[in-house]
């Protein structure tokens, strides 16, 4: 079965704005829609921002070249009407005439212009006679014209000179006006300059009204397009999330979960797709599973009707074995090797009935209170022989591991007799040292070598079945190549763990770690799984290890 694991976002406490930069950098990592959103919503943001930038330049320029364009045709009608006035009467040198004439021009200026705001300020008189006063409104006077603007006037009188003015108001803030200058002439006596200025508040309220206007359908555009485009990739995320949730189960072993499809295009293709994948995949595992039943029936009924021919031959190896002795040398060494052969078959055998109760799920324990220390001190002393002729120092070191535990002894006896069976095939003549160890969660044992030690990647191998490291290596004990697999399987069964360290031309260390509680999360195991360097750093080898038990009568008895 394929384990798969979801990574989903937590959820955010929104009231606390701590949060949030974590949660949109969590929402970002792990939705598409929520990229593909702001990544659209930015991008069509800046494009709106950009478009309402220029398209408000334009309006603001095109309202005040209308603006100008208006006064310069509006002041220049005006002066011309004014012109023809004073040219139309006979002033002489009638002061009342001149006056009265003067005063006919200013209404008509005043009538024409489609502004209040003149000023006349005499340029220049042509002879010594009256010459008529200049004016102004009351809301604008000479004063506020600029001198760059009256020397255009003066210089060009052919031509009329116009300039941008801030226009003050008592009752109300400056605002922006055009100020136009021209020459108006009562011939003989004077030449005057005339301004009128053309205040530009209503253009302003306008281009106001036009850029908010833009802005406010900005906004609304981004926000209609956010809209659609939630809309949009929900439409086509969330059929991906429920194909990647369904996915996710039918992995973890879900076999009968389907995605549900709706209509006929391409995700209905990608449902359609996804189930049939779905159905051959259920119906191949169905199709291995029974294989795999049928395969650990016939090993279990092979090992189990072998036994008994088996143990017939064995009966007949021992007894041709024991009178090896009275053959020829070629055939004691036969009788010798068969003897041996159906020692391993027989042991093969048994590997092979224990590993089709693993694959049946048919194993259980039988725990009994049981100290670890004192197991593994009888079972070292039990294979010191095997050591001792393959020149091969066994060591034990029990720091701890001596209190009960609740514990399959068989099993672990066969777990601790293949681990120090190997150290003694792989130790290359070194010590071997066993060392038990405990704490408050677990207690557990190491087997450590100082052999030839294994490669990283054949680390991870170690524990598969018939799998070896160096198939060219002859065994010396007589393994099947199960054993290692089985004492996975016995730690597992324990709730437990087996590990294993090795180091090339270092050695090996192998760790079988079991709880005190069924179910209990063991933590740091008391024995660490890299090794201590040296010998030196394991320290000394055990005493023969007495346990004190209670004594019904009262105090304790070994």
């Amino acid at each position: 079965m394929i384990a798969t694991t979801a990574t989903r976002v937590q959820a955010v406490d929104w009231r606390s704005p701590r949060s949030w930069p974590e949660a949109v950098i969590a929402e970002w990592r792990h939705s598409m829609r929520f990229r593909a959103t702001v990544i659209t919503l930015v991008a069509t943001a800046l494009t709106i921002l950009v478009t309402c930038v220029i398209m408000g330049l334009v309006i603001r320029n095109d309202l005040f070249e209308a603006r100008k364009d208006e006064a310069l045709h509006n002041s220049r009608a005006a002066v011309a009407q004014a012109q023809r006035v004073l040219e139309s009467g006979v002033a002489g040198d009638d002061r009342a005439t001149l006056s009265s004439l003067w005063r006919q021009a200013q209404n008509e200026l005043g009538r024409a212009a489609s502004s209040k705001l003149i000023v006349g300020v005499v340029s220049e008189a042509f002879g010594e006679g009256y010459i008529p006063p200049g004016f102004n409104s009351q809301q604008f006077s000479p004063a506020q014209l600029s001198g760059e603007l009256i020397t255009r006037v003066k210089d060009v009188p052919a031509r009329q000179a116009w300039q941008s003015i801030a226009l003050a108001h008592s009752d109300a803030p400056d605002s922006a006006g055009i100020v136009v200058g021209q020459i108006l002439e009562i011939r003989g006596v004077a030449r005057y300059e005339v301004y009128i200025a053309y205040d530009l508040a209503d253009t302003d309220e306008t281009l106001q009204f036009v850029q908010r206007t833009l802005w406010l359908a900005g906004l609304a555009l981004v926000t209609l397009i956010a809209g659609i485009l939630w809309l949009v990739l929900r439409s086509v995320s969330v059929p991906i999330i429920e194909a990647a949730e369904t996915s996710a189960r039918l992995a973890s072993g879900d076999l009968g979960v389907r995605l549900r499809v709706h209509g006929a295009d391409e995700l209905a293709s990608l449902g359609h797709s996804f189930n049939a994948m779905a159905d051959s995949i259920e119906a191949q595992i169905k199709e291995l599973a029974e294989l795999s039943l049928v395969q650990q029936r016939f090993v279990s009924d092979v090992s189990h009707e072998l036994r008994t021919p088996l143990t017939t031959i064995r009966l007949a190896a021992e007894m041709i074995n024991d009178q090896k002795d009275q053959f020829d040398p070629t055939t004691a060494r036969t009788a010798e090797l068969l003897h041996t052969q159906v020692q391993r078959f027989e042991t093969l055998l048994s590997d092979l009935l224990e590993i089709s109760r693993y694959d049946a799920g048919s194993v259980q324990l039988e725990v009994e209170a049981t100290s670890l220390a004192q197991l593994a001190e009888e079972l070292v002393e039990q294979m010191r022989p095997l050591a001792e002729t393959h020149g091969i120092e066994l060591r034990m070191v029990a720091p701890g591991g001596y209190s009960p535990v609740d514990m399959d002894p068989r099993r672990v006896r066969r777990v601790l007799r293949n681990l120090i069976g190997n150290a003694i095939e792989h130790g290359e003549g070194q010590p071997v040292v066993v060392t038990v160890d405990s704490n408050q969660h677990a207690v557990a044992v190491g087997v450590r070598d100082f052999g030839m030690g294994m490669r990283p990647e054949d680390a991870e191998h170690v524990f598969d079945r018939f799998w070896r490291a160096d198939p060219s290596r002859k065994r010396t004990i007589g393994g099947t190549g199960l054993g290692l697999s089985i004492a996975l399987g016995d730690a597992r069964l324990h709730g437990g763990t087996l590990q294993v360290w090795s180091e090339l031309g270092v050695g090996s260390n192998f760790v079988l770690t079991i709880p005190r509680a069924s179910g209990e999360a063991t933590g740091q195991g008391p024995i660490p799984l890299e090794p201590p360097e040296t010998l030196a750093d394991l320290g000394s080898v055990t005493q023969p290890i007495v346990v004190r038990r209670p004594d019904p009568e009262g105090g304790d008895r070994s």
